[in-house]
């Protein structure tokens, strides 16, 4: 886990954002696909608005990666027959490991505003299902998500539907959607992100969800960088 802490006067205290795949967020060094620059987003918004926020980020890395971002309870799997026995999901002790470890961790050793309305949740890819999947599961420990092109298309649309029916409560997160459609991956991503937004519509408050598609954009880091600077800017407004 890498804490980023930004410069702030004695005794201030800042809102916080749980980010995965930490080892992507801060430096190209400790990364082997791209960086998102989150401390040079949260410097910058600083300096504009005045308003700044923690930056924890929680590192994921190959192989464990794509199971420890794979909630089971969503729905099947889908994926190839031939490596379905090398696919087992950990998206909910992940999610536990979140709320009871880290997130408590966190408050009892950095300068960061509790409570669920400074409190907010990123990722990008498997790690984007895994934010909409633990804020939706935790909607009094989250008030944002930032769901950046998420791996929806592992699940079919009807057990998304039944799984987003069953966890959403009266409190409602503010979920921030992206997709891009410059690859074939990025394409079927943007197809899921589309038919997840249009099930949030039938049940979801239009001013609780904001979907942002950059056709132009790739699966890539150079694309969540800009958009998270501007998820980064809504979770502080509000």
């Amino acid at each position: 886990m890498r804490v980023f802490i930004p410069a702030h006067e004695e005794g201030e205290k800042l809102p916080v954002i749980y980010m995965t795949d930490g080892q992507n967020l801060f430096d190209v060094e400790s990364s082997g696909f791209g960086c998102w620059y989150t401390r040079e987003a949260v410097r910058d918004e600083r300096e504009k608005s005045g308003r700044a926020a923690i930056i924890v980020g929680i590192h994921n890395v190959d192989p464990w990666r794509a199971n420890e971002l794979t909630p089971k309870t969503i729905g099947e799997i889908l994926c190839p027959e031939e490596i379905r026995p090398q696919v087992k999901p950990g998206g909910e002790i992940f999610n536990d490991f979140v709320v009871n470890k880290v997130k408590p961790f966190v408050e009892a050793s950095f300068p960061v505003k509790t409570g669920r309305d400074h409190t907010a949740f990123c990722g990008s890819s498997m790690g984007g299902l895994q934010s909409f999947f633990t804020v939706l599961s935790h909607p009094d420990l989250f008030c944002a998500a930032g769901v950046l092109s998420p791996a929806f298309l592992i699940y079919s649309e009807a057990d998304m539907r039944r799984w987003i029916h069953s966890v959403l409560r009266e409190e409602k997160p503010f979920l921030y959607l992206f997709s891009g459609a410059a690859d074939e991956l990025e394409k079927h991503i943007l197809q899921c992100t589309q038919w997840t937004a249009a099930i949030l519509e039938d049940c979801y408050p239009k001013e609780k969800m904001k979907l942002v598609i950059r056709p132009e954009q790739r699966h890539h880091e150079t694309a969540w960088e800009p958009v998270f600077r501007d998820l980064l800017h809504i979770f502080l407004a509000k």
